[in-house]
């Protein structure tokens, strides 16, 4: 599902942005589309699987959904929100993907750059919680 925006900030509410419709997995992700959103950037939720790894069938058993497509640019963006410690899986499959996809161009964001972000646009981290 692609989502262009027009005029965002000043003509729609916020409850009709195509980030208002979009069920998500965690609120970060509803909070950097609402930002998609807002600067009129063309955006993809989980759009497609790639599988990683497999068995000696050759049946997947391992898989990456990277989070968002930004078709515009052409690259795909995982948001990674989680403490540190805890993303070594999802870093393994970013490492995994780019492997096997090199072509493909992927951005990872990470807990500090996505509080950053978010501190940038006037928001505090307690709104994932609110979320």
């Amino acid at each position: 599902m692609t989502h262009k925006v027009r005029h965002v900030a000043t003509n729609v509410h916020p409850s009709l942005t195509p980030a208002a419709r979009v069920r998500f997995a965690h609120p970060s992700e509803r909070i950097f589309a609402s930002l998609m959103d807002f600067y009129e950037i063309t955006w993809e939720y989980e759009p497609v699987e790639f599988a990683i790894d497999w068995d000696e069938s050759g049946f997947a058993v391992s898989a990456f959904r990277p989070d968002f497509w930004l078709p515009e640019h052409r690259c795909f963006v995982e948001l990674t929100t989680a403490e540190q410690r805890l993303v070594t899986r999802k870093n393994a499959k970013v490492r995994r993907f780019r492997e096997l996809f090199p072509e493909l161009e992927i951005v990872v964001v990470y807990q500090k750059e996505f509080f950053s972000l978010m501190q940038s646009h006037g928001l505090n981290a307690a709104v994932l919680n609110a979320a």
